[in-house]
């Protein structure tokens, strides 16, 4: 197998699915959003169903594979391991292991999504045997030298975005709505993303997101969604390419399971270092 060069992974804290994983996805630097194309703030009535079709899962265990893949397509490819835990009247929090290869066997990124204050995260890297807390202003940086920032493994929350209803499109042949969410945190790397959600189930199937500099950065497209308990839609194939490097990460998840008894002491920092 090529093998994909990698920065240090004491470097990746420049700067997580998800997500994710979450899938939280961004937060950023702009304060009002243009309101010309909305209706009524129909871009906030969207984003408040779909944070309702998804509450009461209460925790929750996925495997992953993480494909990187160079400009060129050398691949390199990671084993993952995922916990996450729902939290009234916050944000959700969540566990990320690495399990294979060798060389980042037992790093461990932790997430703690908040609603009204930035999210705290930190990263034990075994090498060392440290955990490292990731500063806000460094949250847009790369995780694990993939395509994906730490800001991205946040969960959605609506209190981290401006939201503005672009319009009702078709994305694949099903009607969807088109919204752009603009993040409040004035750390974030991004100005703004668009979503395309499906207008049946509210899952988001495409996200744009776009630099400081309001040019077109990456698209995270989600696909193979999969129902659970008879109503939480789970994406299995997240595949995140990053227009202006050529490069991309696929997610692939498996082994999704709900209801498995973690507690907030699961995700204290000192389960870091014990969750090999």
């Amino acid at each position: 197998m090529n093998k994909v060069h990698h920065t240090n992974l004491a470097k990746p804290l420049q700067r997580f699915w998800p997500a994710v994983l979450c899938l939280g996805l961004l937060s950023a630097a702009l304060s009002s959003v243009p309101v010309a194309a909305d209706d009524g703030g129909k871009g906030l009535t969207i984003a408040k169903e779909r944070v309702a079709r998804d509450e009461g899962w209460k925790d929750s265990e996925s495997k992953t594979t993480m494909v990187l893949r160079n400009a060129q397509g050398e691949e390199n490819k990671r084993e993952i391991r995922s916990i996450s835990l729902e939290v009234a009247n916050d944000g959700d929090k969540g566990l990320t292991i690495f399990d294979e290869p060798k060389d980042v066997r037992g790093t461990a990124f932790l997430n703690h999504s908040h609603t009204g204050k930035p999210d705290d995260q930190w990263l034990y890297l075994p090498s060392v045997k440290r955990v490292k807390r990731i500063a806000s202003r460094n949250k847009s940086g790369p995780f694990m030298a993939s395509e994906f920032a730490y800001e991205d493994l946040s969960s959605f929350e609506l209190a981290k975005f401006k939201f503005t209803w672009l319009r009702d499109d078709t994305l694949d042949g099903e009607a969807v709505f088109v919204v752009e969410q603009v993040p409040v945190d004035e750390f974030s790397g991004y100005s703004k993303s668009v979503v395309w959600l499906d207008q049946a189930e509210y899952r988001a199937r495409k996200i744009e997101f776009y630099d400081r500099k309001n040019a077109l950065l990456k698209t995270l497209v989600m696909s193979d969604y999969k129902q659970y308990l008879n109503k939480y839609w789970r994406p299995l194939k997240l595949q995140m390419t990053n227009h202006q490097t050529g490069k991309s990460t696929d997610l692939l998840v498996r082994d999704i399971e709900f209801g498995k008894g973690r507690t907030d002491a699961d995700f204290d920092t000192n389960a870091l270092q014990r969750s090999r």
